[in-house]
């Protein structure tokens, strides 16, 4: 929802005015990036890269420093952060207030973490191994966790179980805030229930697409899974003495893209 709420948003501007301007990747996905660079999207790593007077949050969005910076330039920002994204932000700002130190279950290096810790003031840290909390010398007794939107159910419940053994100490208080995007979490679900009766499974993403890669996990702990960006990218020869075939896709992956799969497909096993 939040992806295609983006894209919209997007689309129609720059279809208005004739191109604008996005601080980052919309999505992580190369084909719907090239679809939005032919509406005239183009993509600025840096606030001091805007060439117009307006600038588009991603649907990852950014942390308040940026904000600041869009703002003392005198620019008009138009933010599609992802309304999910916007509660994990709004979790990290008020665990700040109350003077917790952020966990955030997620990869580090994604924009999306990235914007969720730049809420927590910088009092806090990203990482997907609660080993980590061990390298921390003194660590604080108020503690608050959430996560990445687009991360595991299961992997986030194990995570906290192991922040709150290594935490758990005189006095300590420990906050656990849910901030999994519940599309997400339904999508995974449902792929999980499909992987499961399947033979083979296609998952349709970017590969530096966050939930489309969890999707990828969950599903080849069942069966024999592929990633792909296109259908161009199916192997026949994976096909071979495979009866039940599931399909699934990214959250940012477009409809064209998942129909060019189904239609090679069905090319393929003449069905």
């Amino acid at each position: 929802m939040g992806v295609r709420r983006a894209i919209d948003i997007i689309t129609s501007a720059a279809d208005q005015h004739g191109g604008v301007e996005t601080l980052g990747a919309l999505v992580h996905n190369q084909q719907v990036l090239k679809k939005l660079a032919d509406h005239g999207v183009r993509i600025i790593e840096n606030v001091l890269d805007v060439k117009g007077d307006t600038v588009f949050i991603s649907a990852h969005g950014v942390g308040p420093k940026v904000m600041e910076e869009i703002e003392s330039r005198g620019l008009n920002a138009i933010d599609t952060t992802c309304p999910f994204v916007k509660r994990a932000q709004v979790a990290a700002r008020r665990l700040a207030e109350d003077g917790f130190y952020t966990i955030v279950f997620g990869d580090f290096g994604h924009p999306e973490v990235k914007g969720i810790l730049g809420w927590a003031n910088g009092n806090g840290m990203a990482t997907l191994v609660s080993g980590d909390l061990k390298q921390i010398e003194h660590l604080p007794h108020k503690l608050g966790i959430l996560s990445q939107t687009t991360q595991i159910p299961e992997s986030f419940s194990t995570f906290v179980k192991d922040v709150i053994d290594i935490g758990l100490v005189k006095d300590a208080e420990i906050r656990v805030i849910d901030t999994l995007c519940h599309d997400i979490r339904r999508r995974q679900a449902d792929t999980l229930n499909m992987a499961q009766k399947s033979d083979l499974v296609l998952v349709i993403g970017g590969r530096n697409s966050a939930n489309t890669k969890h999707l990828y996990e969950l599903c080849s702990t069942v069966a024999d899974t592929y990633q792909i960006e296109t259908a161009a990218e199916i192997n026949p020869g994976w096909l071979d003495n495979k009866n039940e075939i599931g399909v699934t896709a990214g959250a940012s992956t477009d409809d064209e893209t998942i129909d060019d799969v189904m239609t090679r497909l069905h090319h393929i096993t003449g069905i």
